[in-house]
């Protein structure tokens, strides 16, 4: 069974950048192929992962294509079998990993059958692979309509501040109110040097989410995003690389225990 590893967190809290991170580490442990998949509108993985996506080569896109002309599109396939040839065909493929973009939203008048089809169809895809990474957009809503919602560890990134305590109680609120199918929910704190005041980590415990990783600033990654240069290629020496190392040999031992 794939090792279903959900990002989620407020805007601007590195979801996005954790996302290649893991996948690099993942791949370093000979864990592969890897499916990553960008949930985010405002797609930023591709970029991270050195991967070239074009405009149309989105979910949302064939989502359009077929909401247009369902009978056309289809061609002598069912509904399903062809939106899961389309979906594999829209794949990105990369060295030792995949990228599918799940591009724009559903507008308001999606038809659920559609929806279904295309997150049985995911689903189904998803398990050919050893691992999935989901790069979420901000909230968690989406995770209920655009997958069936069932994941291994979902990781809250957050920064290590007061707002980024509540912000993480409230999605650890939305969670709990939407009854995702999460097994293990941990907090990731980011740009943390480790210390936090005893404060500061009564108000994360009332999250009930255990600190995983924290994710020191890199000036390494700073770079590498500035000049648009896939963080798959940063050397061993990155201290942000390391850091998510670690912790990604932290949940693979709990997942073995």
């Amino acid at each position: 069974m794939a090792f279903k590893i959900a990002i989620a967190g407020k805007g601007g809290t590195g979801k996005t950048t954790l996302s290649a991170l893991l996948c690099r580490c993942l791949l370093n442990r000979s864990i592969k192929p890897v499916l990553a998949v960008d949930a985010d509108p405002n797609s930023c993985l591709p970029d991270r992962l050195g991967v070239t996506v074009a405009p149309t080569q989105t979910i949302g896109h064939m989502r359009e294509q077929l909401r247009a002309d369902p009978e056309t599109a289809a061609q002598g396939f069912s509904k399903a079998e062809w939106i899961e040839r389309l979906i594999n065909e829209e794949v990105a493929e990369a060295v030792g990993f995949d990228l599918v973009v799940m591009g724009r939203q559903e507008g308001p008048n999606c038809y659920c059958y559609l929806n279904n089809l295309l997150r049985n169809c995911l689903e189904r895809i998803a398990e050919q692979y050893r691992a999935v990474i989901i790069d979420n957009e901000a909230g968690l809503e989406h995770l209920s309509r655009r997958t069936d919602g069932r994941v291994e560890v979902m990781l809250v990134t957050c920064q290590p501040n007061l707002i980024g305590a509540r912000t993480a109680l409230r999605i650890r609120d939305i969670m709990v109110s939407l009854e995702l199918e999460v097994q293990s929910a941990f907090l990731v704190l980011n740009r943390c040097d480790g210390s936090l005041s005893p404060a500061l980590r009564d108000e994360f415990a009332k999250t009930g989410m255990e600190i995983v990783g924290t994710i020191p600033d890199d000036p390494l990654v700073v770079d590498f995003e500035a000049q648009q240069r896939s963080l798959l290629e940063l050397p061993p020496e990155s201290e942000a690389l390391r850091a998510v190392d670690v912790m990604v040999g932290n949940l693979l031992e709990r997942r073995r225990r």
